[in-house]
Formats: structure tokens, sequence, C-alpha cells
């Protein structure tokens, strides 16, 4: 690297090595690189980088006292080591994405830094530190990381990213197509509290839990979040999420997709009520009577919520 008008530019990458033996090798490949094309003037002298080997031979022992410099003595390189290590590629890729699609319009360093760290490695906010420092990226105190989340409750960084996330779908594509769908997270908590609450688990746990329900586009581009009581049910959280999303953006007419865990009477009548139409996945039950025909709403099927028999 070289240094132009206060800027690093790099001139060549050697590579990256993981071990000081890995570090040694390529310490001589960029030796090579630097020489170039020059000719090599033998003079019977050998070097003394040659001499000094990176790791210490078998048998050999470290000596605790270095001899005294003379003229003829060869100087000593010492072994090259790693000072520190950066994810540049990989941090700067996250950041030029966050910046894309307009979420520094928050203006908080910190909630970045959380939000990239996640997508690096999803672990506790404690944790976060060591996945930033491991990136090498200058972290926060875990006690300034709660102080930003808390503001970004104060200050709705949610409504405000949506809106961000919102104007990325339409410009790249449309949202007259929606999908939604629930997960629960669970907290490993003795007691519940006013959000975490127990009730139906997926991974079949008794543990304090929320529900959490996304809308996306057609791409899988997220539009919505909603976050409710663990103890509330997923066909209960559809009508509130699309409700919102269609407040929010002034939108009247679109389709929802959904699976059979949205699935009921209430739901799809509201949805009709609303305007809207829909795909809905339904179990089919294997079990068929002669002479009668189940009542089901296929995928694929797109309409209102009057069913056909």
């Amino acid at each position: 690297m070289e240094k132009r008008r206060g800027k690093l530019l790099v001139i060549k990458h050697v590579g990256s090595a993981h071990t000081d033996a890995e570090l040694g090798l390529l310490m001589d490949r960029a030796g090579e690189i630097l020489v170039g094309d020059q000719g090599v003037l033998d003079l019977g002298i050998e070097d003394p980088v040659r001499q000094e080997s990176l790791l210490p031979g078998p048998g050999r022992q470290p000596r605790l006292l270095e001899p005294a410099h003379t003229v003829d003595a060869a100087p000593v390189v010492s072994r090259p080591h790693t000072l520190g290590a950066v994810s540049d590629v990989l941090w700067s890729t996250l950041e030029a994405a966050y910046s894309n699609l307009g979420f520094d319009v928050v203006g908080d360093e910190v909630f970045k830094q959380v939000v990239l760290a996640r997508l690096v490695e999803p672990t506790s906010k404690r944790d976060t530190v060591r996945v930033l420092t491991e990136l090498g990226v200058p972290a926060p105190h875990v006690s300034t990381i709660y102080r930003h989340l808390a503001r970004a409750q104060e200050k709705k960084y949610r409504d405000t990213i949506t809106s961000k996330c919102f104007a990325h779908a339409v410009n790249d594509g449309d949202v007259s197509l929606v999908m939604y769908d629930v997960t629960t997270l669970y907290f490993e908590a003795e007691h519940e509290d006013g959000l975490r609450k127990v009730g139906y688990s997926k991974e079949r746990r008794v543990d304090p839990q929320i529900v959490v329900g996304l809308l996306v586009d057609r791409t899988g581009f997220p539009l919505e979040i909603g976050c409710f009581e663990g103890s509330k049910a997923e066909t209960k959280t559809l009508l509130e999420v699309i409700g919102r999303f269609q407040a929010r953006h002034d939108i009247a007419d679109m389709v929802v997709v959904a699976d059979a865990g949205m699935l009921s009477a209430a739901n799809l009548k509201e949805l009709d009520a609303a305007g809207l139409r829909f795909i809905v996945g339904s179990r089919v039950v294997p079990r068929q009577v002669v002479g009668r025909i189940s009542l089901v709403l296929n995928v694929g099927v797109v309409g209102s919520a009057r069913p056909r028999c």
C-alpha cells in the first residue's frame, strides 16, 4: 500500500494469512513482488532474513539473551506477527447495503452496528461486542447498546425504517401481492410479563414467548413487522398487520397470500369486508365420504371470502 493525499491506496493484495507460518510465506511473496523484474547481483552474501526462521525448528530453544551487536554481525529480522484483523470487505458491503436502503436516516451509528452485527452472527446484545471486535470494528460498550436500543423505541425507528422498506419495494417492483407468516421467539425467563407469555409453541416449549408476524412483497423483501403477546393466536395477527400496512401507505387493493395457519372463517370474512383478495393454503383432510363434497379453499384460488363448493 502507499499513501496518496491522505488516503491509503492498495497497490497489490498478496493474500490472507491465519497463522504465522502462512504470514511468513506471504512475506516472502511480498518481497518477490517488491523486487519485481530487477536482476539480483550475486555477491556471495546470504540474505539475513532467510537465515532467521519464522518458526522455531525442532530442537531449537529460544535464546534468553541476544548476542551483542557487532559490525560484522548480520542484522536480525524479527519474526512477523499479526497485530490485528479487519473483515473490511464484509463490513463495507453491509454498510453499503444499509445506506442504499436509506436506513442511515435514523442517524444512529450504534444502532447500525448492532443491526449489521446481527446479520453476521445473531447473538445477544452483550455478545454483539465480541462480534464487532472480531470484525475489526470499534465496538461500543454494552451499556451504550442498551441505551441506543431504548432510543430506537422512543424515537420509533421502526416506523422510519418501514417507510424506507416500502419505498425500496415500490421502486423495484410493486406491492399488489404480499405474503404473510408468523413465528414465535422464546425467552429463557422464569416469569411472564405483559409481552412475554406462554402460548402455543411450534417447538413445543413451555417458556414465555412472543409472536412475530412479517409481511413481505412477492420477492420476500420485508414490508411490515408486528410483535404480539406470546399467548395471541396466529390467526388474530394477520388483520392487524395488514390493516397497519394499509393505513401507513394508503393502499386499498392487494392480494394477500397466507398459509393454513392463517385460515379462519373470521379472517376470510374480514378480508372480504376490506375488499382484499387472497390466496390461502388449506389442509386437505384425506378422509372423504362418498356422496359428499368437502369445502376446501385450494392454493392458487384467488377470490373473495365466499367459498365455492
